[in-house]
């Protein structure tokens, strides 16, 4: 499944949220939007489908109730799900041989990584 950069923008909002939203709460949070405020609507019914973002319940403003939305997957799944979804896979191997050769990762990050090695 791959997002489209408004649809990446929506998520980046409710990721960092960290708690449902509605429509109206997504527009308030916003900034540097390349979509117009008339578009969420489509937008969010779009990766309602895509399955990107379900609803999680309604929440009342003034005299009407309106549905709030959460992502159904962390951005670091997304990502991972993305990688695996073209037809010309990595290898796993190569791919963390890559990901662990980046300056960027700490020593605190590389003692995660074996933890989760070793579990697995």
């Amino acid at each position: 499944m791959e997002l489209t950069k408004s649809e990446m923008e929506i998520m980046d909002v409710l990721w960092a949220a960290q708690e449902p939203l509605s429509r109206a709460d997504l527009l308030e949070r916003s900034h540097n939007k390349s979509w117009k405020d008339s578009s969420v609507h489509i937008l969010l019914n779009g990766m309602l489908q895509k399955g990107i973002i379900c609803e999680a319940g309604f929440v009342k403003r003034s005299k009407t109730y309106g549905r709030t939305f959460a992502p159904t997957m962390t951005r670091e799944e997304y990502f991972a799900t993305t990688i695996f979804s073209y037809r010309n896979k990595p290898r796993i191997v190569g791919l963390m041989k890559a990901l662990l050769s980046r300056e960027d990762i700490t020593p605190a990050e590389m003692e995660e990584i074996k933890v989760l090695i070793n579990q697995k």
